[in-house]
């Protein structure tokens, strides 16, 4: 029986975690960018919305992983091959290219601090006082 309880608890302890560790994707956006909401987020990630305010916006994605999957599950609520099959659709059919795709954290925080109108996500732990969080 103890180890039952053990066994649940340690199953109900991971789906916390696990649960929490889904939440701390943290947007970005270049310094003229304001606050957006999830559903702005997810169109700018879809191709659906390249202007804000009069801005010209450039998404950028961390290579598939870990982060990458966090994010599309937060706010495109969808899997990595799914939005992979979505872009080349889209560029097929002449309706956009896919966000550019980097490889760390500190790559996304310098492309989205030297271009205006960028827009990028960094885990939690990335976040330095000096970046511009637009939704979290």
């Amino acid at each position: 029986m103890m180890k039952l309880k053990l066994k649940l608890l340690s199953a109900l302890l991971a789906l916390v975690i696990g649960e929490a560790h889904a939440e701390n994707v943290v947007v970005i956006g270049h310094a003229g960018l304001s606050k957006l909401n999830a559903n702005t987020v997810q169109r700018i990630f879809t191709g659906k919305i390249i202007e804000i305010d009069g801005m010209h916006v450039t998404a950028v994605n961390h290579k598939a992983g870990a982060l990458r999957d966090r994010f599309l599950q937060h706010y495109l609520n969808q899997k990595d091959d799914k939005y992979t099959a979505y872009w080349t659709v889209r560029r097929f059919i002449g309706k956009g290219i896919p966000p550019k795709e980097l490889s760390s954290a500190a790559e996304v925080i310098n492309f989205v601090q030297t271009t205006p109108g960028a827009i990028g996500y960094i885990d939690e732990n990335e976040l330095k006082p000096d970046l511009n969080v637009v939704s979290r």
